[in-house]
C-alpha cells in the first residue's frame, strides 16, 4: 500500500484480456449490428425483469440498478440504460470476485458481493453475477447491481455518522449464496435475517439473482445462433469502434490541462458547517483524457468517502461519455461498453476523500461523486462551451425515514431520493425537478409512498424561486413536505450546495437547497444536508427542497419571447423581467415591448459589467 498523499493514475479499463477462447472472424455488416442489437436488448431485459420483480422501492420505483453481460476479466459487453452510477461499476465488483474465485467458478453458481474495498460501489450496493459457460468453460459473466433499502448499519438506510466500514451494514465479500444451483438456506437465512428490512432485501436479490439467470439464458441463445466466435469477433469489434470513435473526440479538444473552480462539499456530517474542499482538473493528451482529483479533502472519519476503484472511477467514465459521446447529438448507434473506458485515467491521492484507506466508512458516498461530472463540466467550459451545462444541482438528497409498525414490531423504511435540476446549456434552459448527472433515478410516487409507509405529503411542487436567469435559464429543483403519522427516525444523505451550482458565461448562479424540520412554524429549523438517526414525533413534517441549476450566458441574450413564456408560466414576475433580463413587457403584460426592451438592453449593454445576478425575487 502507498503512503497516504501519494498521487495514483489507474486506468478505468480491466486491460488486455488473460485468455482467448475463440477466433477472430470476419463478420458481415448486417450481422455485426444485429448482435450489437441484440447485446443491448439483453441488457434492457435484464433491467426490466429486476425493476419489475423488485420489492423495495429505491429499485422497483426510482430504478437504482445496473445489469449487463461482462467477460471473465470483467470487460463490459453491453449494460442497461438505468443509473449511471451502475454504468461501469460492475467491473470493479467482478475483479473484487475474482480475487476469490477466478477459475473455481462452476455452471449455476451465485455470487453476491458489496465490499467496497474489494470493487463494491457501496455496501447498500449490493451486486449479483452468475458466470456463463459454454462448452464446459467459463466465458462470462450476468451481472447486476442494485440498492438495498437497510444492510444493517448503525442507523436504518443510513448511517452517516458510522465510525468505519464495519459500522455500516453487513460486508458480502464474493459469497457464493448458490453453488451449482443449490442455496445455502442457512447462509441466506442469516444474511436476511441481520437487516431491519429482510423481506424487502430478500424480494430484491432474488429479483437480482432472476435478472442475470436471464442474462445467462439470452447470451446462450445469442452463441447458439450465431457461434461463439462471429459474437464475441463482434463484441470486440464492437469495443474497438466505441474507443475509436471517443478518442475521435478527445484528441479534437486542444491538449492542455483544465481547471474547475474550486468546489466545497457542505460538511463531513460530524463537523457540522465546516466545508469540505474539492479540486477537479482534466488534462487531454492526445486521445488520453485525465481527472485528476489532487487537492480534494483528506479521508473523513465519517461514511462521506468514496471508494476508488467502485465509484470514483465509474463517475469518470460516465463524465466523459455524456460529453464526448451524447447519444442525442451522435447519429451513429454507439453502445455502452469496454471501449468507454479505455481513454479514461482518474488521479486521487491514496488516504484522501476520493481514495479513502481500508476500513473507512463509504456509505455516503453518492452525494460527493456527483460532484465530480459537475466539475468535469466547469472544467471543459472553456474548450467545449456547447456542450456543457452550467452548474447542475449536482446533490442527491437522500432522506431515510423509518420506524417500528406497533402491530407487527417490524421496521418500515422508505428511502427518497430528491429531485435537483439541471443547470442551462447552450440553446436550451435547465431542466426542472429531475434528478441528474451520476444518479438519474425515478422519484416515488406519492400515491406508493402512502401506500406503504405512515407518511402524507402535502406539498410537491416547483421551488418558490425564480430560474437562475441566463441566456438559457437554470433548471428549478423540486420541494416535497412529509408529515409523519406516527413517530418517524430520519437519516440524509444530501449537499445543499454551500457553494451553490456555478453560472457559466454570464449566467447567474444557481440556488442551494434546504431541509426544513416544521416549515412555517414558530420551531421551525433549517437541518444539516446529512445526518443519521433524528427522530422525529407523530405530526411533525420535514419539507426536502433541492438545489436548483445556474444560468448559461447573458440575461440580456435571452430571447424575449422566452422571458414572456416565462413570465406568463409564473417563473418571473414583470418587474423580474425587467431587472434581470431587461425585458419590458406591455401594460397588460401580455406582450413584448420590442422598442423598449431595445432601448433598455442598449443601455445595460453600455453599463460597465457589474456581474452575473446571483438571484431574482419574483
Amino acid at each position: 500500500m502507498r503512503a497516504a498523499g501519494t498521487v495514483e493514475p489507474v486506468g478505468t479499463s480491466p486491460g488486455p484480456l488473460t485468455e482467448r477462447f475463440w477466433r477472430t472472424v470476419e463478420v458481415d455488416p448486417v450481422t455485426f449490428r444485429v448482435i450489437g442489437g441484440a447485446l443491448k436488448s439483453i441488457a434492457g431485459e435484464m433491467a426490466q425483469i429486476l425493476y419489475r420483480m423488485a420489492y423495495s422501492s429505491v429499485i422497483r420505483e426510482s430504478e437504482d440498478l445496473g445489469a449487463g453481460l461482462f467477460d471473465v476479466d470483467g470487460r463490459e459487453f453491453c449494460e442497461s440504460d438505468s443509473t449511471p452510477m451502475h454504468i461501469g461499476s460492475l467491473p470493479a465488483y467482478i475483479r473484487g470476485c475474482n480475487a476469490r474465485w477466478r477459475g473455481r467458478y462452476e455452471p449455476d453458481d451465485v455470487i453476491v458481493h458489496n465490499h467496497p474495498f474489494s470493487g463494491s460501489s457501496h455496501s447498500p450496493d449490493y451486486g449479483v453475477l452468475v458466470p456463463i459457460f459454454w462448452q464446459g468453460q467459463h466465458i462470462a459473466f450476468a451481472g447486476c447491481t442494485g440498492h438495498l433499502l437497510d444492510v444493517g448499519g448503525a442507523a436504518p438506510a443510513i448511517s452517516i455518522d458510522a465510525i468505519d466500514v464495519y459500522a455500516e451494514g453487513r460486508l458480502l465479500d464474493a459469497v457464493k449464496i448458490e453453488s451449482r444451483g443449490l442455496r445455502n438456506e442457512e447462509l441466506w437465512r442469516h444474511v436476511m435475517g441481520n437487516v431491519r428490512t429482510g423481506e424487502a432485501n430478500a424480494g430484491d436479490v432474488e429479483a437480482m439473482i432472476a435478472c442475470c439467470r436471464l442474462g445467462v439464458i439470452r447470451f446462450g441463445e445469442l452463441v447458439d445462433r450465431y457461434g461463439i466466435d462471429t459474437v464475441m469477433s463482434s463484441i470486440e469489434r464492437w469495443q474497438s469502434l466505441v474507443e475509436s470513435r471517443l478518442r475521435a473526440v478527445i484528441e479534437a479538444v486542444p491538449d492542455g490541462t483544465y481547471h474547475a473552480p474550486d468546489g466545497f462539499y457542505d460538511d463531513d456530517g460530524l463537523n457540522h458547517g465546516v466545508p469540505v474542499p474539492l479540486r477537479t482538473s482534466v488534462t487531454v493528451s492526445g486521445s488520453d483524457i485525465v481527472i485528476d482529483l489532487t487537492g480534494s479533502a483528506d479521508e473523513t472519519p465519517t461514511a462521506c468517502n468514496c471508494p476508488f476503484e467502485g465509484s470514483v472511477l465509474p463517475t469518470a467514465n460516465y463524465a466523459v461519455r455524456t460529453l464526448f459521446l451524447d447519444e442525442a447529438k451522435t447519429d451513429e448507434f454507439l453502445p455502452q461498453n469496454d471501449g468507454i473506458f479505455r481513454p479514461v485515467s482518474v488521479r486521487a491521492p491514496r488516504g484522501t476523500i476520493f481514495n479513502p484507506t481500508f476500513p473507512r466508512a463509504t456509505s455516503g458516498r453518492f452525494p460527493l461523486i456527483n460532484r465530480i461530472p459537475d466539475q468535469v463540466n466547469l472544467a471543459l467550459a472553456q474548450v467545449l462551451p456547447e456542450l456543457v451545462t452550467a452548474g447542475n444541482s449536482a446533490s442527491v438528497q437522500g432522506v431515510a425515514y423509518s420506524g417500528v409498525d406497533e402491530h407487527t414490531g417490524n421496521y418500515w423504511v422508505h428511502l427518497e431520493i430528491g429531485e435537483g435540476a439541471y443547470g442551462g446549456r447552450y440553446g436550451k434552459d435547465g431542466i426542472d425537478a429531475v434528478d441528474n448527472l451520476m444518479a438519474n433515478t425515478r422519484n416515488a410516487p406519492v400515491e406508493e409512498v402512502e401506500l406503504r409507509s405512515p407518511l402524507r405529503c402535502e406539498r410537491y411542487e416547483l421551488r418558490d424561486h425564480p430560474p437562475a436567469p441566463g441566456r438559457w435559464r437554470g433548471g428549478v429543483g423540486s420541494v416535497r413536505r412529509w408529515r409523519f403519522l406516527v413517530p418517524t427516525m430520519l437519516g440524509a444523505n444530501g449537499d445543499s450546495r454551500s457553494d451553490v451550482p456555478r453560472g457559466l458565461f454570464g449566467g447567474a448562479d444557481g440556488v442551494s437547497g434546504r431541509l426544513v424540520r416544521n416549515a412555517g412554524r414558530p420551531d421551525a429549523v433549517v437541518l444539516s444536508s446529512r445526518f443519521s438517526g433524528l427522530r422525529f414525533a407523530a405530526g411533525e413534517t420535514l419539507d426536502v427542497e433541492v438545489p436548483s441549476g445556474a444560468g448559461y450566458g447573458d440575461p440580456l441574450e435571452r430571447d424575449p419571447s422566452a422571458v414572456l413564456a416565462d413570465v406568463r408560466d409564473g417563473l418571473y414576475s414583470p418587474d423580474a423581467a425587467r431587472e434581470a433580463f431587461g425585458v419590458l413587457l406591455t401594460a397588460d403584460g401580455s406582450m413584448v415591448d420590442v422598442d423598449g426592451t431595445a432601448g433598455l438592453r442598449g443601455r445595460r449593454m453600455a453599463e460597465p459589467t457589474t456581474g452575473p445576478v446571483d438571484r431574482v425575487t419574483g
